[in-house]
């Protein structure tokens, strides 16, 4: 083994009497360089829009959420609501009314989610984070906070009291709807709008925040009823132990979603994207790495005379392979360490200078992770040993005849 490592070095970093094998070795080292530096960068790069992309979630959802198993409510008595408050773990939780509605303001409509919140909702959340204007909501008044999406649509103003939102539900119970006066199939409330907040364009037009007490009685709810409890979590606390001993307050009654499993289909979609990424940039690399078996071809050919000399002086066949083989695989180890490290030096850059931009003012997200590189060095290493493989599988004794 020894003996087969000593030719292959010697044989990786001379140079050729032949002009022609130094330029094809000197490409297929290059485009294994570049090609690790191009999918560690893409890699960082996709690491870090997916942390962009999921900060908003982290500033408006919640690391736990009850939600009911059938139904848009379930029962939470003070009974509940006094076991939940003595559970080791969470830190505040807090009740949410939540059910679709309609807003209608100067001839404008939008169709929204009324969400109404307790005055803990800002413990449970990052309220600070998301509000963009004016003032979050005080308890027991007819006022909304709405998202910028919907300040575009509707073209209202904060704080407007000579002009209220008016905000309509359907009565709840059955019956037909009276075609003389469709209005009287809905409760209308009128608010005035306090605040203004921003996390990205879907939820800005999605939710309409109101007090607890105003949206239950929006909603005709009674005072046991709510749609979902949304539960912040200490530091350092077993998930699995909150898990299980909310599960024994409402037994068989609910479903309990953390953060990754209230946002499941951005997670998928995002994972799916990571995958593809990575496979396209693979395929790169395995075109890349053609070179390098063209290239240990060429120096087998170039170096038959040597493979008889060594063959004559009791080198087997295997050893000889191996001395290819060692060439090619230290070729890609090389070349794909190197280009990690370019690599982690734009990702550094980009970090420090911003040389890319999304906007005039928002730089292209990256993400320096160590998990990248171990894929990237991973990848490049297994590649590159199976190109060197079948390079190698070309000396046979034909050649050495």
């Amino acid at each position: 083994m020894n003996f087969s490592l000593y030719i292959a070095k010697r044989y990786l970093f001379s140079k050729s009497s032949n002009n022609a094998i130094n330029i094809i070795t000197g490409i297929a080292a290059v485009g294994v360089v570049v090609g690790a530096m191009s999918l560690f960068i893409v890699l960082s790069g996709f690491s870090g829009l997916k942390d962009f992309s999921l900060q908003f979630t982290t500033e408006f959802d919640s690391d736990l959420k009850i939600l009911p198993k059938s139904g848009k409510t379930i029962a939470f008595s003070e009974a509940q609501k006094l076991e939940l408050k003595q559970i080791e773990g969470i830190e505040h939780f807090s009740e949410i009314i939540e059910e679709r509605v309609f807003l209608h303001y100067r001839g404008k409509n939008h169709i929204a989610y009324i969400k109404g919140v307790d005055s803990l909702y800002g413990k449970v959340t990052q309220l600070d984070s998301i509000m963009y204007f004016g003032e979050w909501l005080y308890p027991s008044e007819h006022q909304v906070v709405i998202g910028l999406s919907t300040i575009a649509k509707l073209s209202i103003g904060v704080n407007d009291y000579t002009d209220l939102l008016e905000i309509y539900v359907p009565k709840p119970g059955s019956g037909q709807l009276n075609t003389l006066d469709p209005s009287s199939a809905f409760v209308k409330e009128n608010v005035v709008v306090s605040g203004v907040y921003q996390v990205n364009e879907d939820l800005d037009a999605k939710y309409v925040f109101a007090d607890l007490a105003f949206a239950r009685n929006l909603l005709s709810l009674d005072s046991s009823k709510i749609s979902s409890i949304e539960i912040k979590l200490q530091p350092n606390t077993s998930e699995e132990k909150v898990r299980s001993e909310i599960e024994k307050i409402f037994p068989k009654e609910i479903l309990l979603k953390n953060r990754i499993q209230q946002n499941d289909a951005l997670y998928k979609m995002l994972n799916t994207e990571n995958i593809a990424v990575y496979l396209i940039f693979t395929l790169v690399l395995i075109i890349a790495l053609f070179n390098v078996i063209g290239s240990i071809i060429m120096m087998i050919l170039d170096k038959r005379k040597n493979i008889k000399t060594l063959y004559n002086m009791g080198a087997s066949l295997k050893e000889i392979r191996r001395i290819f083989f060692l060439q090619g695989t230290l070729m890609t180890i090389i070349g794909g360490l190197l280009g990690i490290f370019i690599g982690i030096l734009a990702v550094l850059a980009q970090l420090k200078f911003e040389f890319v931009k999304i906007t005039t003012s928002l730089p292209y997200p990256v993400k320096l992770e160590f998990l990248n590189s171990i894929v990237v060095f991973a990848t490049i290493s297994i590649l590159g040993i199976l190109a060197s493989w079948i390079a190698s599988s070309r000396v046979r004794e034909k050649l050495l005849a």
